[in-house]
Protein backbone atom coordinates (compact mmCIF):
# COMPACT_ATOMS: atom_id res chain seq x y z
CA UNK A 1 0.00 0.00 0.00
CA UNK A 2 1.53 3.73 -0.76
CA UNK A 3 1.77 5.60 1.71
CA UNK A 4 0.62 8.74 -0.08
CA UNK A 5 -2.37 8.47 -2.94
CA UNK A 6 -0.95 8.73 -6.28
CA UNK A 7 -1.17 11.77 -8.05
CA UNK A 8 -3.52 10.91 -10.90
CA UNK A 9 -6.15 13.02 -12.75
CA UNK A 10 -9.00 13.96 -11.04
CA UNK A 11 -12.27 11.29 -11.63
CA UNK A 12 -12.99 8.25 -10.95
CA UNK A 13 -10.18 6.69 -11.16
CA UNK A 14 -8.34 8.40 -8.43
CA UNK A 15 -11.50 7.98 -6.20
CA UNK A 16 -11.33 4.41 -6.99
CA UNK A 17 -7.92 4.54 -5.60
CA UNK A 18 -8.65 6.42 -2.91
CA UNK A 19 -11.32 4.09 -1.94
CA UNK A 20 -9.38 0.99 -1.90
CA UNK A 21 -6.59 2.35 0.19
CA UNK A 22 -9.62 3.54 3.07
CA UNK A 23 -10.88 0.14 2.62
CA UNK A 24 -7.67 -1.04 3.47
CA UNK A 25 -6.90 1.41 6.13
CA UNK A 26 -9.83 0.54 7.85
CA UNK A 27 -10.15 -3.23 8.01
CA UNK A 28 -6.87 -4.72 7.59
CA UNK A 29 -4.53 -1.44 9.38
CA UNK A 30 -7.26 -0.09 11.98
CA UNK A 31 -6.07 3.50 11.26
CA UNK A 32 -9.34 5.27 11.20
CA UNK A 33 -8.63 8.64 10.83
CA UNK A 34 -6.31 7.91 7.62
CA UNK A 35 -9.31 6.17 5.86
CA UNK A 36 -11.51 8.82 6.46
CA UNK A 37 -8.93 11.34 4.99
CA UNK A 38 -8.64 9.00 2.03
CA UNK A 39 -11.94 9.07 2.13
CA UNK A 40 -12.54 12.99 1.76
CA UNK A 41 -9.93 13.31 -0.86
CA UNK A 42 -11.71 10.45 -2.92
CA UNK A 43 -15.04 12.26 -2.66
CA UNK A 44 -13.11 16.16 -3.44
CA UNK A 45 -11.71 14.38 -6.58
CA UNK A 46 -14.69 13.71 -7.65
CA UNK A 47 -15.89 17.20 -7.71
CA UNK A 48 -19.35 18.15 -7.94
CA UNK A 49 -20.20 14.99 -10.21
CA UNK A 50 -22.34 14.26 -13.24
CA UNK A 51 -25.88 15.53 -10.83
CA UNK A 52 -27.32 14.70 -7.49
CA UNK A 53 -29.19 11.97 -7.56
CA UNK A 54 -30.14 9.67 -4.43
CA UNK A 55 -27.93 6.62 -5.46
CA UNK A 56 -26.89 4.39 -7.99
CA UNK A 57 -29.26 4.01 -10.68
CA UNK A 58 -29.75 3.61 -14.59
CA UNK A 59 -27.35 5.93 -15.24
CA UNK A 60 -25.55 8.84 -13.85
CA UNK A 61 -26.86 11.67 -16.67
CA UNK A 62 -23.42 13.43 -18.47
CA UNK A 63 -20.51 13.81 -17.37
CA UNK A 64 -17.56 11.09 -16.26
CA UNK A 65 -18.48 7.40 -17.68
CA UNK A 66 -18.06 4.46 -15.76
CA UNK A 67 -15.01 3.87 -13.90
CA UNK A 68 -12.36 0.99 -13.39
CA UNK A 69 -13.71 -1.97 -12.55
CA UNK A 70 -16.77 -0.72 -13.87
CA UNK A 71 -17.84 1.07 -10.79
CA UNK A 72 -20.03 4.50 -11.99
CA UNK A 73 -19.39 7.50 -10.71
CA UNK A 74 -22.19 7.21 -8.07
CA UNK A 75 -21.36 4.17 -6.73
CA UNK A 76 -17.47 4.86 -6.06
CA UNK A 77 -18.95 8.37 -3.90
CA UNK A 78 -21.58 6.39 -2.11
CA UNK A 79 -18.79 3.40 -1.37
CA UNK A 80 -16.37 6.40 -0.17
CA UNK A 81 -19.29 7.84 2.13
CA UNK A 82 -20.14 4.25 3.28
CA UNK A 83 -16.00 3.38 4.58
CA UNK A 84 -15.52 7.00 6.03
CA UNK A 85 -19.56 6.62 7.98
CA UNK A 86 -17.73 3.39 9.61
CA UNK A 87 -14.21 4.89 10.15
CA UNK A 88 -15.81 7.67 12.43
CA UNK A 89 -18.27 5.69 14.18
CA UNK A 90 -15.24 3.48 15.48
CA UNK A 91 -13.17 7.14 16.53
CA UNK A 92 -16.69 7.56 18.18
CA UNK A 93 -16.75 10.70 16.14
CA UNK A 94 -20.68 9.23 15.41
CA UNK A 95 -22.01 13.20 15.79
CA UNK A 96 -20.27 14.26 12.74
CA UNK A 97 -21.39 11.55 10.50
CA UNK A 98 -24.57 13.51 9.31
CA UNK A 99 -22.61 16.68 8.62
CA UNK A 100 -20.21 14.63 7.04
CA UNK A 101 -22.16 12.90 4.59
CA UNK A 102 -24.67 15.82 3.29
CA UNK A 103 -21.66 18.05 2.83
CA UNK A 104 -20.76 16.33 -0.58
CA UNK A 105 -24.84 15.28 -1.07
CA UNK A 106 -25.95 19.05 0.32
CA UNK A 107 -29.82 17.87 0.88
CA UNK A 108 -30.71 14.87 2.28
CA UNK A 109 -33.24 14.01 -0.80
CA UNK A 110 -29.82 12.92 -2.76
CA UNK A 111 -28.57 10.72 -0.27
CA UNK A 112 -27.89 6.98 -1.41
CA UNK A 113 -30.13 4.55 0.06
CA UNK A 114 -27.09 2.81 1.34
CA UNK A 115 -25.65 6.07 3.03
CA UNK A 116 -29.65 6.93 4.29
CA UNK A 117 -29.26 2.92 5.53
CA UNK A 118 -25.95 3.28 7.86
CA UNK A 119 -27.27 6.55 9.47
CA UNK A 120 -30.65 5.63 10.49
CA UNK A 121 -28.64 2.53 12.21
CA UNK A 122 -26.15 4.31 13.58
CA UNK A 123 -28.27 7.30 15.20
CA UNK A 124 -30.78 4.05 16.54
CA UNK A 125 -27.93 2.17 17.76
CA UNK A 126 -26.25 5.44 19.49
CA UNK A 127 -30.21 5.74 20.94
CA UNK A 128 -30.37 9.27 19.04
CA UNK A 129 -32.91 8.44 16.37
CA UNK A 130 -33.94 12.49 16.54
CA UNK A 131 -31.21 13.43 14.37
CA UNK A 132 -33.05 11.14 11.78
CA UNK A 133 -36.36 12.76 11.82
CA UNK A 134 -36.01 15.58 9.00
CA UNK A 135 -33.67 14.05 7.15
CA UNK A 136 -35.24 10.61 7.03
CA UNK A 137 -38.53 12.48 6.41
CA UNK A 138 -37.33 14.88 3.69
CA UNK A 139 -35.49 11.26 2.10
CA UNK A 140 -39.01 9.37 1.89
CA UNK A 141 -41.11 12.70 0.61
CA UNK A 142 -39.37 12.94 -2.23
CA UNK A 143 -41.25 11.73 -5.31
CA UNK A 144 -37.86 10.15 -7.45
CA UNK A 145 -36.63 8.18 -4.47
CA UNK A 146 -40.08 6.64 -3.73
CA UNK A 147 -39.49 4.70 -7.30
CA UNK A 148 -36.08 3.61 -5.91
CA UNK A 149 -36.35 -0.35 -5.50
CA UNK A 150 -35.15 0.19 -1.88
CA UNK A 151 -37.79 2.59 -1.11
CA UNK A 152 -39.92 -0.10 1.10
CA UNK A 153 -37.57 -1.40 2.68
CA UNK A 154 -36.15 1.85 4.15
CA UNK A 155 -39.70 3.33 5.18
CA UNK A 156 -40.03 0.28 6.83
CA UNK A 157 -36.59 0.82 9.13
CA UNK A 158 -37.44 4.65 9.21
CA UNK A 159 -40.82 3.77 10.97
CA UNK A 160 -39.35 1.05 13.23
CA UNK A 161 -35.61 3.05 14.36
CA UNK A 162 -36.80 6.52 14.30
CA UNK A 163 -40.75 7.05 14.36
CA UNK A 164 -42.17 4.54 16.68
CA UNK A 165 -39.27 4.64 19.04
CA UNK A 166 -40.09 8.33 19.49
CA UNK A 167 -43.49 7.59 20.02
CA UNK A 168 -44.25 9.51 16.90
CA UNK A 169 -47.24 8.17 15.74
CA UNK A 170 -49.53 10.69 14.22
CA UNK A 171 -46.40 11.04 12.10
CA UNK A 172 -46.09 7.67 10.94
CA UNK A 173 -49.64 7.29 9.90
CA UNK A 174 -49.72 10.33 7.72
CA UNK A 175 -46.27 8.94 6.08
CA UNK A 176 -47.62 5.44 5.08
CA UNK A 177 -51.37 6.57 4.26
CA UNK A 178 -49.82 9.38 2.01
CA UNK A 179 -46.98 6.73 0.47
CA UNK A 180 -48.10 5.99 -3.27
CA UNK A 181 -45.54 3.62 -3.68
CA UNK A 182 -47.41 1.40 -1.38
CA UNK A 183 -49.99 -0.70 -2.14
CA UNK A 184 -52.98 -1.43 -0.01
CA UNK A 185 -52.19 -4.40 1.55
CA UNK A 186 -48.80 -3.55 2.63
CA UNK A 187 -50.19 0.28 4.24
CA UNK A 188 -52.57 -1.93 6.14
CA UNK A 189 -49.78 -4.15 7.58
CA UNK A 190 -47.93 -1.12 8.13
CA UNK A 191 -50.97 0.91 10.10
CA UNK A 192 -51.28 -2.32 12.07
CA UNK A 193 -48.13 -2.19 13.23
CA UNK A 194 -48.01 1.52 14.17
CA UNK A 195 -51.08 0.86 16.29
CA UNK A 196 -49.52 -2.41 18.15
CA UNK A 197 -46.98 -0.21 18.99
CA UNK A 198 -48.60 2.41 20.30
CA UNK A 199 -50.84 0.24 22.42
CA UNK A 200 -47.42 -1.14 23.90
CA UNK A 201 -45.97 2.42 24.46
CA UNK A 202 -49.53 3.71 26.25
CA UNK A 203 -49.41 0.01 28.53
CA UNK A 204 -45.33 1.21 29.41
CA UNK A 205 -46.74 4.37 30.20
CA UNK A 206 -49.51 2.98 32.67
CA UNK A 207 -46.81 0.40 34.25
CA UNK A 208 -44.18 3.13 34.90
CA UNK A 209 -46.57 5.63 36.19
CA UNK A 210 -47.22 3.45 39.51
CA UNK A 211 -43.47 2.96 39.79
CA UNK A 212 -43.33 7.09 39.56
CA UNK A 213 -45.89 6.76 42.43
CA UNK A 214 -44.17 4.36 45.02
CA UNK A 215 -40.78 6.18 44.50
CA UNK A 216 -42.87 9.18 46.52
CA UNK A 217 -43.92 6.75 48.80
CA UNK A 218 -40.78 6.11 51.22
CA UNK A 219 -40.39 10.18 50.92
CA UNK A 220 -44.19 11.05 51.61
CA UNK A 221 -43.71 8.30 54.89
CA UNK A 222 -40.62 9.77 55.70
CA UNK A 223 -42.23 13.29 56.19
CA UNK A 224 -45.32 11.87 57.56
CA UNK A 225 -43.13 9.73 60.53
CA UNK A 226 -41.36 12.87 61.22
CA UNK A 227 -44.80 15.05 61.66
CA UNK A 228 -46.66 12.67 63.43
CA UNK A 229 -43.39 12.37 66.11
CA UNK A 230 -43.34 16.21 66.24
CA UNK A 231 -46.62 16.28 66.74
CA UNK A 232 -46.74 13.08 69.41
CA UNK A 233 -44.16 14.97 71.67
CA UNK A 234 -46.31 18.18 71.24
CA UNK A 235 -49.32 16.30 72.72
CA UNK A 236 -46.87 14.45 75.31
CA UNK A 237 -45.47 18.32 76.52
CA UNK A 238 -48.90 19.29 76.36
CA UNK A 239 -50.40 16.47 78.58
CA UNK A 240 -47.70 17.06 81.03
CA UNK A 241 -48.29 20.62 81.38
CA UNK A 242 -51.94 20.19 82.28
CA UNK A 243 -51.18 17.17 85.02
CA UNK A 244 -48.90 19.95 86.58
CA UNK A 245 -51.35 22.74 86.14
CA UNK A 246 -53.92 20.48 86.99
CA UNK A 247 -52.22 19.66 90.20
CA UNK A 248 -50.99 22.87 91.49
CA UNK A 249 -54.11 24.89 90.75
CA UNK A 250 -57.03 22.34 91.21
CA UNK A 251 -56.21 19.90 93.77
CA UNK A 252 -54.66 21.95 96.37
CA UNK A 253 -57.63 24.96 96.36
CA UNK A 254 -60.27 21.93 96.24
CA UNK A 255 -59.56 21.07 99.71
CA UNK A 256 -59.02 24.47 101.09
CA UNK A 257 -62.30 24.68 99.54
CA UNK A 258 -64.21 21.97 101.39
CA UNK A 259 -62.37 23.40 104.47
CA UNK A 260 -63.70 26.52 104.22
CA UNK A 261 -67.29 25.40 103.27
CA UNK A 262 -66.95 22.94 106.23
CA UNK A 263 -66.53 25.88 108.94
CA UNK A 264 -69.12 28.15 107.33
CA UNK A 265 -71.49 25.01 107.87
CA UNK A 266 -70.59 25.16 111.48
CA UNK A 267 -70.67 28.75 111.99
CA UNK A 268 -74.46 29.06 110.18
CA UNK A 269 -75.92 25.91 110.93
CA UNK A 270 -74.52 24.25 113.75
CA UNK A 271 -73.79 27.28 116.09
CA UNK A 272 -76.40 29.92 117.51
CA UNK A 273 -75.43 33.51 116.44
CA UNK A 274 -77.59 35.03 119.51
CA UNK A 275 -75.96 32.64 121.60
CA UNK A 276 -73.60 34.79 124.47
CA UNK A 277 -71.37 32.08 124.90
CA UNK A 278 -71.35 31.22 120.64
CA UNK A 279 -69.66 34.94 120.25
CA UNK A 280 -65.77 34.02 121.44
CA UNK A 281 -65.92 30.77 119.01
CA UNK A 282 -67.72 32.70 116.09
CA UNK A 283 -64.88 35.25 116.24
CA UNK A 284 -62.29 32.91 116.11
CA UNK A 285 -64.34 30.59 113.15
CA UNK A 286 -64.60 34.23 111.20
CA UNK A 287 -60.42 34.23 111.43
CA UNK A 288 -59.93 30.80 110.27
CA UNK A 289 -62.72 31.31 107.72
CA UNK A 290 -60.36 33.95 106.77
CA UNK A 291 -57.18 32.04 106.52
CA UNK A 292 -58.66 29.84 104.19
CA UNK A 293 -60.14 32.34 102.19
CA UNK A 294 -56.46 34.57 101.59
CA UNK A 295 -55.52 30.55 100.66
CA UNK A 296 -57.44 29.48 98.07
CA UNK A 297 -57.82 32.97 96.36
CA UNK A 298 -54.86 35.66 95.12
CA UNK A 299 -54.38 38.93 96.39
CA UNK A 300 -54.88 39.81 92.81
CA UNK A 301 -58.58 38.46 92.62
CA UNK A 302 -59.70 38.18 96.35
CA UNK A 303 -62.78 40.09 96.93
CA UNK A 304 -63.16 42.35 99.72
CA UNK A 305 -64.42 40.29 102.92
CA UNK A 306 -66.74 42.66 105.06
CA UNK A 307 -67.22 42.01 108.87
Amino acid sequence: MRAEPPAWAPGPAQAAALLEEAADLLVLHRDFAAAVERCEAGCDSLGPGPGPGPGPGPGPGPGPGPGPGHESFAEVKCSLCVVGIQALAEMNRWREVLSWVLQYYHVPEHLPPKVLELCILLYSKVREPQVMLEVGSSWLGSPANQRLPEFGSLLELYLAQVLLPLGRFGAAEELVRGCSALDSERRLQLLGTIGDSRCRWARREEETRPGAEEQQDPATETLLGVLSQKLLTMLTLLRRALRSMSNHFYLLPYKKMLLATFLLYLVVVRLDPASPTSLPFIYKLVQLFRQAWAAVLSPIHRPPIRD
